[in-house]
């Protein structure tokens, strides 16, 4: 039996700390869309509309995609301005089965404070 050694250990748990939530500040015509409202219904007008994900890839990588309508959510190319990464760069990176759960959690905790979120699913 090949023998453990902590650098093999701590390099396997590094790798497995790749996924990234982001948050995608929205045009705020985005505001305007009858889903998005129906989503959000106590949403504050003075807060801006925002886009929660989750990926493998780093948060501008993705977004780029996104605008590039690569794997992308429809709202965030067409509303997509730029990223909050205030709201998002503390949490990462995490495991998979973490970034799952956060990107919800952070998508109910901004609704909860008044944002109008699309995504979070």
């Amino acid at each position: 039996m090949k023998r453990r050694r902590f650098k093999t250990l701590r390099t396997v748990q590094a790798g497995q700390l790749h996924h990234h939530v982001y948050v995608v500040l929205l045009d705020p015509a985005a505001g305007r869309l009858a889903k998005l409202r129906a989503a959000n219904p106590h949403r504050d007008p003075t807060k801006p509309c925002v886009y929660v994900g989750m990926s493998g890839l780093p948060p501008g990588e993705r977004f780029q995609n996104h605008k590039n309508g690569i794997k992308a959510s429809s709202i965030v190319t067409r509303y997509g301005i730029r990223l909050l990464p205030e709201l998002f760069t503390h949490l990462n990176p995490m495991p998979f089965e973490a970034a799952t759960r956060m990107e919800q959690d952070l998508a109910e905790d901004l609704r909860r404070a008044g944002y109008t979120v699309a995504g979070g699913h």
